[in-house]
């Protein structure tokens, strides 16, 4: 028998609108620069296939070098500017709605936790990249 698996979510509200917004979530020149916990981390390399059955994947690693991991996965639903659906190269499945509010966007997702680290962690790790992502796009995205 199978088991529900955890679910979190994390959100945040980017003070840009919603095009900026899920262009900058979705191009992979962009995701090189926000796809971030902290300053110690980066990812080097990102490719994004953004169409129902493509793939997208990037390189996060530690910018010592002493550790690094591939983020990836297959995306099952694709809403231009509204919905993105994926699953993970782990199987686990991940929800992200860009809700336009005016001016501003809230970004939310929700994903599956994994089994190996605690909930608290995986939330704040996945909070602290989509406050990263939000700081990014404000400070690369000049309203006009």
């Amino acid at each position: 028998m199978e088991t529900q698996s955890e679910t979190i979510t994390v959100e945040n509200t980017v003070d840009a609108p919603v095009e900026k917004v899920w262009d900058y979530w979705t191009g992979p020149k962009h995701i090189e620069r926000w796809n971030n916990a902290n300053d110690d981390w980066h990812t080097p390399h990102a490719e994004n296939d953004l169409r129902v059955g493509g793939k997208f994947s990037a390189r996060m690693e530690a910018k010592d070098g002493s550790f690094g991991f591939d983020f990836g996965g297959v995306y099952d639903v694709v809403k231009e500017n509204e919905y993105i659906e994926y699953t993970l190269g782990d199987d686990r499945k991940v929800k992200i709605s860009f809700s336009s509010e005016g001016d501003k966007t809230k970004v939310v997702e929700t994903f599956e936790a994994e089994k190996t680290n605690s909930i608290e962690l995986q939330k704040f790790g996945w909070q602290a990249i989509l406050d990263n992502f939000k700081k990014y796009t404000e400070a690369n995205c000049q309203k006009r």
